[in-house]
């Protein structure tokens, strides 16, 4: 093994220490979720963005609020309303008049600028609320004024929706769900792990959990993420997968019968990033087949949607992108 391997290998092992050591931490909180857990790590080593979906109750702010904690980042948070405005977010211009009389504008920064910001209920806020978040989320700067001012860093957002009661809502736009690594699916906890929760968050003392990461940690994970080496066939099924989901780009006379818009180039990425962020929390040095089986759901679901026929019909995006993700990785695993 050369040595730029071998610096690599003990690189991933270190940072698998800490990883280990800070889904301990989050899991102590947030209980009987170790998929969504994994996922929302996957996202901030992948230096991106998650849409956390789930009904209400099922721990999605604490899970946002914990990961702040043990990952060391500064976090604020903004409960997403209807008459919520761009400037509550992003900040604002303000006059200011010194003691001889001059005038002159400061900006004041909104909780925007932090390093982990929660969007709780982000579909509440109008679209032109909503749309103030797309610069920062893709070129990590805001535009105030004719003047650009540069996120912290590392930068994320992790926004929380509510998938049951759109009374009130206003549905994101194709643009910003793009802007999301992944799409987390928060579902209900079972039996025995709600009776847990029940014990663990009624009594006199709560679980809490501790600072594992710095923010420099994490921008060196985020960086170690990007130098790990993707094997040809895993590139090939991200690609089979991603393109087969297109209904411009496949044959598959269902998939142009029932899928009004495909996932773009930014599924791909997110797949590849992704899957080696996967591969790293799980001790590996290289990202497989299974890691793209695994996140091909997050990553593609909220880059898809039904046209009304298929909707009528029945059909569900989760099935579909499951039947392409076993054709896609079956044809790369028979090669």
């Amino acid at each position: 093994m050369s040595s730029a391997k071998k610096t690599l290998a003990k690189q991933v092992d270190e940072l698998g220490e800490l990883l280990e050591r800070a889904t301990a931490n989050i899991q102590k909180r947030v209980i009987g979720q170790p998929e969504v857990v994994a996922q929302s790590i996957i996202a901030l080593l992948s230096g991106g963005h998650a849409l956390l979906v789930g009904a209400p109750g099922l721990a999605k702010t604490r899970l946002v609020a914990t990961l702040g904690t043990v990952m060391g980042l500064s976090s604020n948070r903004v409960q997403f309303t209807p008459d919520l405005m761009p400037a509550d977010i992003l900040g604002s211009e303000v006059l200011d008049i010194s003691d001889d009389g001059k005038r002159s504008f400061r900006f004041l920064k909104g909780p925007i600028f932090c390093q982990l910001l929660m969007a709780d209920e982000i579909n509440r806020a109008s679209p032109r609320t909503q749309s103030a978040l797309l610069q920062a989320m893709q070129e990590h700067e805001v535009t105030i004024a004719g003047k650009t001012y540069e996120m912290a860093a590392p930068f994320h957002v992790l926004a929380t929706q509510n998938p049951i009661e759109q009374e009130g809502t206003y549905p994101l736009p194709e643009a910003q769900l793009d802007r999301f690594l992944l799409q987390i699916d928060v579902g209900f906890p079972s039996r025995d792990t709600e009776r847990e929760i029940l014990l663990a968050t009624t009594g006199f003392d709560e679980a809490t959990a501790d600072q594992v990461f710095n923010p420099a940690q994490l921008v060196a994970a985020q960086e170690l993420v990007r130098r790990m080496p993707v094997g040809e066939t895993v590139v090939e099924a991200i690609l089979d997968l991603v393109r087969s989901a297109r209904p411009t780009e496949t044959s598959d006379k269902f998939i142009q019968d029932a899928i009004g818009w495909g996932p773009g180039p930014r599924a791909a990425q997110a797949l590849m990033l992704a899957t080696r962020a996967r591969a790293l929390m799980q001790g590996r040095y290289a990202p497989s087949l299974d890691d793209v089986a695994a996140l091909a759901h997050p990553a593609l679901v909220h880059r898809m949607a039904l046209n009304f026929a298929a909707k009528a019909q029945g059909e569900s995006l989760g099935r579909i992108i499951a039947d392409l993700s076993d054709k896609a990785l079956g044809k790369e695993a028979a090669a």
